[in-house]
Formats: structure tokens, sequence, C-alpha cells
């Protein structure tokens, strides 16, 4: 007896970043486009606070009244994001969600794998995924890549001013699967907290 799927698997990259910085997830097949967005949001601990839209086959979706009031091109059509769920996709399907028109971060959408779990998921969760997401308002693709050249080296002038703002530690290589499942669990809730900075290391008792 064929069981419909009620999960789907997805991986998210954010582009022109190397060393590449991805998530995979597994999602509700019934989330529409708001909701994983704010998936989306929780799996790297983006802070939400700028305007995203997503782009498929050519055409925007996003918030309607705030991207039409925000016009950023010449086609100010954009469609309802709660009008598109995941189960409309086809496996193999790949599509784009821009976050932060100012620093413009490019991420790529792959649909994976429709999945049908014993238990339908209520919220969504993360297996697998590589290196931190680039500090918010960092400057895009070219500014992250200014801010890694400055905190590597602690005699360039900006180094002290950078790690303040920064919290104080960065590494671009972190990333805690334990910790961004827990996020992801909790995307949907309006009180959903993100961390402003990583978390720096537990330091190492001396022996």
């Amino acid at each position: 007896m064929f069981k419909a799927p009620n999960a789907v698997q997805i991986r998210v990259s954010i582009d022109e970043i190397n060393p590449e910085v991805w998530r995979r997830l597994i999602l509700p097949v019934h989330w529409n486009l708001e909701q994983l967005h704010l998936g989306i949001q929780a799996a790297f601990n983006w802070l939400n606070y700028h305007l995203y839209e997503f782009r498929i086959g050519g055409l925007r979706h996003g918030d309607v009244e705030i991207l039409t009031e925000d016009a950023v091109d010449e086609d100010p059509r954009v469609f309802d994001q709660t009008e598109v769920r995941l189960l409309d996709f086809e496996e193999g399907a790949v599509f784009r969600y821009h976050y932060d028109f100012g620093d413009g971060w490019r991420h790529t959408v792959a649909i994976e794998e429709f999945l049908t779990l014993a238990t339908t998921p209520k919220q969504g969760s993360c297996i697998a995924g590589e290196r931190a997401r680039p500090p918010e308002d960092v400057g895009g693709v070219s500014g992250y890549e200014r801010f890694l050249e400055i905190i590597a080296d602690s005699d360039d002038p900006e180094f002290e001013e950078t790690m303040r703002w920064c919290g104080g530690y960065f590494d671009p290589e972190w990333f805690d699967l334990a910790m961004t499942d827990k996020d992801l669990g909790n995307a949907l809730r309006s009180n959903a907290k993100r961390r402003l900075y990583q978390p720096k290391p537990k330091a190492v008792p001396k022996k």
C-alpha cells in the first residue's frame, strides 16, 4: 500500500563561499516557503532581521506586501510565499533563497529526497552540515573574505576592533550539529532565540 511522503530532505548551501557552508535538513513536507525561510534562518543561525525572497523558475516568492514596497529590480511582482509548499516541488528541484539584499547572501536549496517516516514530523531537524555562516552585516562575500584576513593577523590595525565586533571569537570551521538541530526544532516558535555571537570554546583544564 502506497503511503504519501510526509517529509523532505533538502540541502541548503551559501553561494560563493569556499570551502562551502552547508546544511542538510529534514522538514515536514507540508511546510510552505515562509516556514522554510524560518527553517533556513535557524539552520544557519541567521538573525532574521533583513529582507528575503525565494527565486523559483525566474519568479519571486516572499512576503508580498513588504517586497512590493521595497522592489529591488525591474520586476516588482511577488508571489505569496504561503501558497507554495515543499510537497509542490519535484525531487531534484533546485531554487534560490536570498537573504539580506545589502550583503546579498544567496543560498542554493536542493530538494534531495521525499521521505515516508514512521511518524510524521512536526518540526524540522538537521542531520548534517559544515562550517559557520559569516557574521551578519559583515559586508557580503568580499567583506567576509576581508574579515577572515583581519582576524587571522593579530598585527592588522583593525584586528582588535574586528574581534570586539564579532564577540571576541570566530572560527569559520565551527559547526555544532546538536545545537543546530535544536535551533531548527524551535524554528517556528515566535520567541525563538538566536545567538548573537559564535560560542567560545571551553578552556581545556591544565593537567
